[in-house]
């Protein structure tokens, strides 16, 4: 099974959505294989943000992400990294369509409300970036195969 990274960005912790983001991932069919709140600091941001740290625009991205914590979390299913990135919509809030976590829910181009991988090859970086091997589960969803006892049924 493919795994993919998220990261549900300070607006949605602050607004509230991380249930409600996380849940669409459920829905979906994903495993979450891993979830948790953490603060990032500088030179984490700076290692995660490597491809555009030394624009102008980073010290405001970095203060934005730092400025509480976030809930990182680690997406597991078939296809997971696009699939992710289609359920997420594009970066820019005003191009993202309704139905798309970024197009429901996101208030401008910094304040998009998660980070999803790029590609395979980024998402095994960023998983490994953020969590231990021992920090990850799989394990199987009941989702059409649920099985009851004679007494269950009744």
């Amino acid at each position: 099974m493919e795994r993919t990274l998220i990261i549900l960005k300070p607006d949605a912790v602050q607004r509230g959505l991380v249930g409600t983001v996380l849940s669409r991932f459920e829905e979906r069919g994903f495993s979450i294989a891993g979830m948790k709140m953490v603060t990032l600091s500088q030179a984490l941001l700076k290692e995660h943000y490597a491809h555009i740290a030394d624009k102008p625009f980073f010290p405001g991205i970095a203060a934005f992400m730092s400025s509480c914590p976030v809930v990182v979390a680690v997406v597991e299913g078939k296809d997971a990294v696009q699939v992710t990135r289609d359920m997420c919509g594009p970066t820019n809030a005003r191009k993202a369509l309704p139905g798309t976590i970024r197009g429901d829910f996101s208030l401008s181009m910094q304040c998009n409300v998660i980070h999803a991988s790029d590609s395979i090859e980024t998402a095994q970086k960023e998983v490994a970036r953020f969590f231990k091997p021992e920090e990850l589960h799989s394990y199987k969803r009941m989702l059409h195969d649920i099985t009851y006892s004679s007494d269950e049924k009744q």
